[in-house]
């Protein structure tokens, strides 16, 4: 409708396949570079994962048109499959001649065998790709490993591709499918483009298709990035229908309002574009998404308590709001009733999606570390490079404030998915989270009924630390510990030795009691949190002593 207004020759970001647009980002070059290596090693499996619409398929496409001559490719797309239809899928795809309505699993994957190793004695070399991988199921999984068993003496005859999105990397780091992960010869994670990347798209997509660069002025540009947070396939989308708009309204560029009109359109509505909370949000999300984007890392939990009814506003830095006088009329004294708990609720649906970047982001803020724009899984490996541990368990709020250190907590909401929060000061009514690019004080009552009761904290873990301490235990971690009861009890001197002996014990033993832990004389995950924090005055804290 706008191409010939706008001088385009086709539509410039049509969401087609069209080779034509294809765009090759730094990150899309790492990951074809991954799975081409995939292809050259023997056997094993190649993972590729990234969100939804980061160009997991585009780049696909290119390793098809990179495989060799003598390579011969099954492609599955559907993976909603059981053991028996992926079999048959596979023959297939590889043009194996099966029985009709064949459902042994074992006749099938002799026919299989038949042909690999057939095609390898015709020097041929057979590749599988699996698209949306994160819908097998652990049973067609299993298989897939299994076919990775057929082999010669010298190697695999089958090359297994999976690309899915991220919670197929958490499926794999599951204790039951450590065989399968334990194949995985080469794998890449796909982050969304970079703010650079996105200009340089844009600009490459209006010159494949004859048009102006000029239509997406850099401040509109900006906003697009923080709208569709780098994934290709969104700011396809976004930026057809601000194109349309701008048509529409016969200008010759896109503005701010039109794209954020396209933008609601798209995403179901744009949060508020006024006041200190989205000064905060912009500038959260400017410094967390420089690096790119997060995977996402989710756990489907049950429910705790009872549904949450009620809407009352959250108290915040940014935007206070007295919420009983939004959800009850004035009244006497005496006809004051007990408001509900309010609810805690994430500001901007549509940027919700950023919510785990950015807890790992306040989170990592308080540590003083830098880590880029990554999930959770992530951020512990990188920190742990640091020599920053990563905790993660199930809790309460008790054991938050034993170990007296902020956590990032997930937690549930009435009328949306679950997000994650920080939690970044306690007391004795209130707790103080970090969401949506600013801090907000909760009532515990709040807190205790959306929070999923896990949490994952940070603590700086002593040099070679590996197990547990208890009675009878001797090394250079246990004159760690001694050394540090010794800083806590305020007698240096008292740390000396290496044995962890019935003194020690009661020592310890009054530290937790000191300390609101478990007493048990052992130290385990939650002593050695609040252990390792004695005396580090660079580790931030929920209270400080004597609140």
């Amino acid at each position: 409708m706008y191409n010939e207004y706008f001088g385009f020759s086709a539509a410039p970001f049509s969401i087609a396949p069209d080779p034509r647009y294809l765009f090759m980002s730094e990150r899309h070059r790492e990951a074809l570079a991954h799975l081409l290596y995939g292809l050259r090693v023997d056997g094993g499996f190649v993972l590729l994962t990234g969100e939804v619409g980061t160009g997991k398929t585009t780049v696909c496409r290119c390793l098809l048109e990179q495989v060799p001559d003598d390579c011969d490719v099954a492609f599955i797309l559907n993976p909603k499959l059981d053991t028996v239809e992926l079999l048959a899928t596979l023959c297939d795809e590889l043009h194996i001649p099966a029985p009709a309505g064949e459902h042994s699993i074992k006749v099938l994957v002799d026919l299989i065998n038949r042909y690999l190793l057939d095609a390898n004695a015709r020097g041929r070399k057979t590749v599988l790709i699996v698209d949306e991988a994160q819908n097998l199921s652990n049973e067609v999984l299993e298989q897939l490993r299994l076919l990775t068993n057929l082999e010669t003496n010298e190697r695999k005859l089958l090359q297994i591709i999976l690309l899915g999105q991220p919670e197929l990397r958490e499926r794999l780091a599951q204790p039951e499918m450590r065989q399968l992960a334990q194949r995985i010869v080469a794998r890449y994670h796909l982050e969304p483009l970079s703010r650079p990347d996105v200009a340089a798209y844009i600009d490459h997509r209006l010159s494949v298709a004859g048009g102006r660069q000029a239509l997406f002025p850099q401040k509109v540009i900006d906003r697009l990035y923080r709208l569709s947070g780098g994934t290709p396939r969104l700011i396809n989308v976004i930026c057809d229908r601000a194109l349309l708009g701008a048509y529409v309204e016969g200008k010759n560029a896109v503005g701010a309002a039109t794209l954020n009109r396209a933008a609601g359109e798209v995403l179901g509505g744009i949060p508020p574009r006024s006041g200190l909370r989205q000064i905060a949000l912009a500038s959260l999300l400017a410094v967390a998404l420089a690096g790119g984007a997060a995977a996402a890392w989710r756990y489907n939990l049950s429910e705790h308590g009872e549904p949450v009814r009620s809407r009352a506003a959250v108290r915040s830095d940014s935007a206070p709001v007295a919420a009983q006088a939004a959800e009850t009329p004035a009244s006497s004294p005496a006809e004051t009733r007990p408001s509900p708990p309010e609810e805690i609720a994430w500001p901007a649906p549509t940027e919700q999606w950023l919510h785990e970047v950015m807890a790992v982001r306040s989170l990592s803020s308080l540590w003083n570390i830098e880590v880029p724009a990554v999930g959770i899984d992530e951020a512990c490996r990188l920190a742990a490079a640091r020599g920053i541990g990563c905790l993660r368990r199930d809790g309460d709020l008790d054991s938050l404030r034993a170990m007296n250190t902020p956590a990032i907590l997930e937690l549930g909401q009435a009328d949306g998915p679950n997000f994650f929060v920080t939690l970044v000061a306690l007391d004795a009514e209130h707790a103080r989270l970090a969401f949506a690019g600013s801090t907000h004080e909760v009532s515990l009552e709040s807190l205790k009924r959306q929070w999923r009761g896990n949490y994952v904290l940070l603590w700086r873990s002593p040099p070679g630390w590996y197990r547990s301490v208890g009675p009878g235990m001797r090394g250079p971690d246990v004159a760690w510990v001694l050394r540090q009861l010794g800083r806590w009890e305020g007698l240096p001197d008292a740390g000396a030795g290496s044995m962890y002996n019935a003194s020690a014990e009661q020592r310890m033993r009054a530290f937790q009691r000191g300390n609101g832990l478990p007493e048990d004389g052992v130290v385990g995950p939650m002593t050695l949190v609040r252990l390792a924090a004695v005396a580090d005055s660079e580790a931030p804290v929920l209270a400080r002593q004597g609140q």
